[in-house]
């Protein structure tokens, strides 16, 4: 039973960073276009990021809990690694600063933990496909949806005053806001879900496709609490160092990465908000100019998202092996 409570707490605790880390990419827009203040915009974030309970299906838990390793192997041991890679990758990046995939940084410590305990054959190759593809399409869905909304919103703009421009997207940008964070509720608290599930695997049998409503909701109010709280070095990288932004370039950026978010919840896929809104926010600079896009911060945040997955995998890896020889227990039961 401890070990349970344990492995729980450090899931929420993992929610709670990801949250955290993810508060930028909810409202570093509205905070750079100065719509909110910063203390308002996360509550308004944290909000809607609880929200999200009541609107999605959970297809994203599903994928995280039977879809990407085999959940015959994945006993404590494989969980407490999992989660000390995802929380150690996660706290890092976010106290310098970088805004990561926190999705991956878990995928990549379960994957790692599992590989470690059962080889590679125990990952699910369909499932590991999905994320893969969509590391790479989420930033470019996000781009592209960015870039196009934003032409044709000057365009449809084209015979209005700049006063009267942002006064209107200010207003707008308060569902665009409303509507990301909804996104990110919707995607990310369901992957912390998918690991409680297969926590109440490994120690009671319970099925991995059923998600009881107090994880469904404990799971929600940490990320809320994370974002409401929220990492402010990664919002200033987010809302200012990437790009400059107006009201409407704002708006733009997070409607075209709440559509990818939608999408890519419906569809169970755990795709990286953080990807996501950096690509929307990189296509609505680009309308303007290349030279409007911070390449060199750009950078940087590519090289953490490509470091991710095989940074924790290895740490999620030692964990195991590490929890595996204190003798925490690793096999579920019979």
């Amino acid at each position: 039973m401890t070990v349970v409570v344990v492995l729980i707490g450090l899931a929420l605790l993992f929610d709670f960073l990801n949250g955290y880390n993810d508060a930028a990419n909810s409202i570093a827009t509205i905070v750079s276009t100065r719509v909110l203040t910063p203390r308002l915009a996360v509550l308004w974030a944290a909000f809607f990021n609880f929200a999200a309970a009541a609107i999605f299906p959970l297809h994203v838990a599903g994928t995280i809990g039977k879809g990407t390793v085999d959940p015959a192997i994945v006993g404590n041991a494989v969980l407490a690694g999992t989660l000390t890679a995802a929380i150690i990758w996660t706290w890092a990046c976010t106290k310098v600063g970088l805004p990561i995939s926190v999705s991956h940084a878990l995928v990549g410590g379960l994957a790692g933990a599992a590989i470690a305990k059962g080889g590679w054959e125990v990952l699910f190759v369909a499932g590991f496909q999905k994320i893969a593809i969509f590391i790479v399409l989420a930033p470019l869905i996000g781009f592209a949806a960015g870039f196009a909304l934003m032409v044709a919103t000057i365009w449809a703009c084209r015979n209005s005053t700049p006063y009267g421009v942002d006064r209107w997207f200010r207003r707008l940008q308060l569902a665009s806001a409303a509507a990301f964070s909804l996104g990110h509720g919707g995607n990310d608290a369901q992957k912390t879900m998918g690991i409680i599930v297969l926590v109440l695997h490994a120690n009671y049998g319970h099925d991995p496709g059923t998600i009881p409503l107090w994880v469904i909701l404990s799971c929600h109010a940490a990320i809320a609490l994370g974002t409401y709280i929220g990492g402010w070095n990664v919002v200033r990288t987010l809302g200012t160092r990437v790009t400059a932004l107006r009201p409407i370039g704002g708006f733009c950026a997070e409607t075209a990465g709440a559509g990818t978010l939608f999408l890519t919840a419906w569809l169970g896929i755990p795709a990286s908000t953080t990807h996501t809104i950096t690509g929307a926010l990189v296509g609505v600079g680009s309308v303007r100019r290349l030279s409007a896009v911070r390449w060199g911060v750009a950078g940087r945040i590519l090289w953490a998202w490509i470091l991710t997955i095989p940074t924790s995998a290895l740490v999620g890896a030692l964990g195991f092996l590490l929890f595996e020889a204190l003798g925490l227990s690793s096999s579920p039961p019979g």
